[in-house]
């Protein structure tokens, strides 16, 4: 089964440590049970307890700390990684969130140039430390050019830090806080490792009323050896965005955890409520708001399944996975909102009350298309691929599925974070000519029409500059890609045409829906708003294929996962 069970749990690791691991993390998810969890939620309770378990179990050690630097089994491993972001989050967010921000946390030591601090690093992991990535600072937000906080050296060898990062995860309670600041001297970018718990380090508050802790701190005349020096120069800033490119990839895992999670929820309530006559999942609006959250839920993990290949297949040679790691970021989070939304309209009132899970998620899963930079952010990376991606392709090996036990080196030798603009992709054409069936092929249709647009009616120089114009364009061309990695992923899961066929039955309605927005911007040409109407498609109708679907796949999800109380 594609989608995650915690209580059918029948996933294959490659070690039997890692399946351990997962199945001791669902244990003692599964035995807090949700009367806790929920209890925990409204308390905004930081999870203490679940830290110290993950100590006992010495969960950050072996899935963060590469190979080399801890014990034997442990290793950066982008499979298993993102295999705890999603079974984390399947119980909330604040699980999978010291999770995730302890991995940003780690980036800038183990990019870094610094043995030291990478060996005691490690020993911190293995102590069962918790980490934080001091970056963002309250006056510049987004913008990580800017920075405040300043480290001054004081003339023999030594540093002061001075100054106030804001909006940084685990500020709390973290071992190492990884800190980017100027140097006051010179100007240039530097890294250091700081001690949350030290008397220079002002833990100032929780920016946010949540359960997790997302600090503001300053330091005051913090003392710095060159020994707490991470890196400097043009690499502390490489190994910033670097360190983003690992990382951001767990906001989609936690999104599609999420959502699989109240999928099973909502399902559960539908089919046994009896309103007006009949089960709600007997009305026909009801089916269809279910199998489009499903279609999109099962879109969301072949794609970050696959995008997963290509970043642990990634090298100086193929830098593919810049492209594709900020769409799980992006397009896949910003799927889980339409999942839930669909869901929402199903369960109605039901999704307010307090008891159901759904009350959590419906909260959170807003949060993760806006952290480590916003939506839009993202899509200015991406729209910077869109020239290459349609008119430059690239000769590339075939990449495999990637689930085996190795260390995913090149993440922490990625080179200098220049250049997307030279970055190729192979032949998307390849993905989708390897089926004939008909909803890819209208979908295929309208990315015909989307490439004649940009050839013969491209953005001028003024819409080019146009941020608005562009996010829309994005939006068409990150669907393309979105389309090719799910059908990439097809044989190696097994999945049906006609579940690929209600996949593009969903895709087809976005690119019209999209293609819309286009032709109502202010700045077209008559040219580019005939394209843009030229885009709007219909799904080709097929009743049987709907039916077979709802019963054998969507309905069939009905009493599979209920939460312990």
């Amino acid at each position: 089964m594609l989608l995650l069970n915690p209580q059918k749990f029948d996933r294959k690791y490659a070690d039997e440590k890692t399946r351990n691991l997962m199945a001791k993390t669902i244990e003692f998810l599964e035995n807090k049970g949700l009367k806790s969890i929920k209890k925990d939620w409204h308390e905004k309770a930081w999870n203490h307890e679940f830290v110290e378990f993950m100590k006992k179990e010495q969960v950050f050690a072996t899935l963060m700390t590469p190979t080399g630097y801890g014990a034997e089994d442990s290793r950066w491993d982008t499979f298993r990684n993102s295999e705890f972001a999603e079974i984390s989050a399947f119980y909330g967010i604040t699980y999978w969130y010291t999770y995730q921000v302890s991995m940003l946390g780690l980036g800038p030591v183990f990019l870094g140039a610094n043995e030291e601090m990478k060996h005691k690093t490690a020993k911190l992991l293995q102590e069962g430390g918790v980490f934080a990535f001091g970056l963002s600072e309250r006056e510049h937000g987004a913008d990580i050019y800017s920075s405040d906080m300043m480290l001054t050296p004081n003339g023999d060898g030594t540093y002061r830090a001075n100054g106030d990062k804001y909006y940084i995860g685990n500020g709390n309670e973290a071992a190492l806080v990884s800190t980017f600041a100027k140097m006051s001297d010179t100007g240039e970018y530097v890294w250091f490792g700081v001690d949350s718990k030290h008397e220079k380090y002002e833990l100032v508050k929780n920016t946010v009323n949540e359960q997790n802790y997302v600090s503001e701190y300053a330091l005051h005349d913090y003392p710095i050896t060159e020994g707490e020096i991470l890196e400097k120069g043009d690499k502390a800033w490489d190994n910033m965005l670097n360190t983003i490119n690992i990382c951001k990839f767990n906001l989609g895992w936690g999104s599609i955890g999420m959502c699989t999670h109240v999928f099973y929820e909502a399902i559960d309530h539908a089919a046994n409520r009896y309103v007006y006559g009949k089960y709600v999942t007997d009305f026909p609006h009801v089916k269809r708001l279910f199998t489009d959250a499903y279609a999109r839920l099962i879109a969301m993990k072949l794609f970050a399944e696959r995008a997963r290949d290509y970043m642990r297949c990634a090298s100086e040679t193929d830098r593919r996975y810049l492209l594709f790691n900020p769409m799980v970021k992006m397009k896949v989070t910003c799927q889980g909102e339409e999942v839930v939304n669909l869901l929402w309209d199903v369960i109605a009132a039901k999704g307010f009350e307090k008891e159901p899970f759904f009350e959590v998620v419906a909260h959170e899963i807003r949060m993760l298309p806006k952290l480590e930079g916003t939506v839009h952010v993202n899509m200015a990376l991406i729209v910077k691929f869109m020239q290459n991606y349609f008119f430059n392709p690239g000769e590339f090996p075939e990449i495999p599925m990637r689930t085996d036990a190795a260390n995913d080196d090149f993440l922490f030798n990625q080179g200098p974070t220049k250049g997307l603009g030279k970055v190729q992709f192979h032949d998307y054409n390849i993905a989708y000519d390897s089926v004939d069936l008909p909803n890819v092929n209208v979908f295929k249709e309208q990315i015909a029409t989307f490439k004649e647009y940009l050839m013969k009616a491209s953005p001028d120089k003024t819409q080019a500059r146009d941020i608005d114009y562009l996010l829309s364009v994005g939006d068409i061309f990150t669907l393309v890609a979105y389309g090719q990695l799910i059908l990439e992923s097809k044989p190696l899961f097994d999945v049906s045409d006609d579940l690929i066929e209600e996949i593009f039955d969903v895709m087809i309605r976005d690119f019209a829906k999209f293609a819309v927005t286009l032709h109502g911007k202010a700045s077209n040409s008559d040219a580019q708003r005939d394209y843009c109407l030229k885009m709007v498609k219909s799904p080709v109708a097929n009743p049987e294929r709907f039916n077979k679907i709802w019963t054998e796949q969507v309905y069939a999800m009905k009493d599979q996962y209920k939460m312990k109380d």
